[in-house]
């Protein structure tokens, strides 16, 4: 961990031409993720452990229904043992990155977009894999 989950309705308006999209988005975040300094200068997250996927919603309701809303749903799920200022700093350097990637998104269409960040008690943290040997 950490996981960092998109929901987002499947009416974004990406701008093609410009550049930009969901895939674009979740490697500009998880890159985010990876490039983020606790205190001491050490890294926030395994570089292994980073995950970011997104995931279109078919059927959803926007405000009202008047016009072509979206909405992206960010939410990261992270161990607990980080300090409060590192949780603040991981959330305004994410917010910071969405809004760079999702800018032209901005100016075509109203999209509300959340980020929430949750720090958690684990019931059973069961773990299988190769992947973190290959960053060590």
């Amino acid at each position: 961990m950490p996981h960092l989950v998109i929901l987002y309705t499947a009416n974004l308006n990406f701008p093609t031409e410009e550049g930009g999209d969901m895939s674009g988005l979740c490697r500009a975040l998880a890159d985010t993720m990876i490039a983020q300094r606790d205190e001491t200068d050490k890294p926030v997250f395994p570089v292994g452990g980073v995950r970011v996927l997104a995931y279109p919603a078919a059927h959803f309701a926007v405000a009202d229904g008047s016009g072509d809303f979206g909405f992206i749903y960010l939410q990261l799920r992270m161990g607990r043992g980080r300090s409060e200022w590192v949780q603040q700093r991981v959330g305004a350097a994410l917010v910071a990155s969405a809004k760079e990637c999702l800018a032209v998104l901005l100016t075509r269409q109203a999209v509300g977009v959340t980020l929430q960040i949750d720090v958690g008690a684990e019931v059973f943290d069961g773990k299988l894999g190769n992947l973190h040997p290959l960053f060590k």
